[in-house]
């Protein structure tokens, strides 16, 4: 008598299980999504680039050398190109943050 008491336990058991196993899932699931990557210079752009503020876009230090400027240009551009739903206008902030860095510009920017 006490066999088939505990097989239905034991089913019983198992289906709890099973539900509380789907609802976790389907909580896992839903929840939002959150990028695993550094997070980037949020602030607002001055109107002439200094390299402070090119530095703050780029997520390097004022003084990096330049295969460093040039690996964080990479990975900021990928994240904001045009092609892939960036803006053109956060494009061209990344590529002037890159020229001030790296000494191409003459100490002026574009005032946007």
């Amino acid at each position: 008598m006490a066999t088939p008491l505990l097989a239905g336990l034991a089913v019983a058991a198992a289906a709890l299980a099973g539900r509380y196993s789907i609802q976790a899932w389907h909580a896992y699931k839903a929840r939002p999504v959150v990028p695993r990557m550094r997070k980037f210079y949020e602030g607002g752009f001055q109107g002439i680039m200094t390299r402070r503020e090119a530095s703050l876009i780029l997520g390097v230090r004022e003084s990096a050398p330049p295969d460093k400027v040039k690996e964080a240009h990479r990975k900021v551009m990928v994240a904001n190109h045009p092609d892939a739903g960036g803006s053109h206008y956060l494009a061209s902030k990344i590529n002037e943050a890159k020229d001030v860095l790296l000494g191409k510009t003459k100490g002026g920017g574009s005032a946007f």
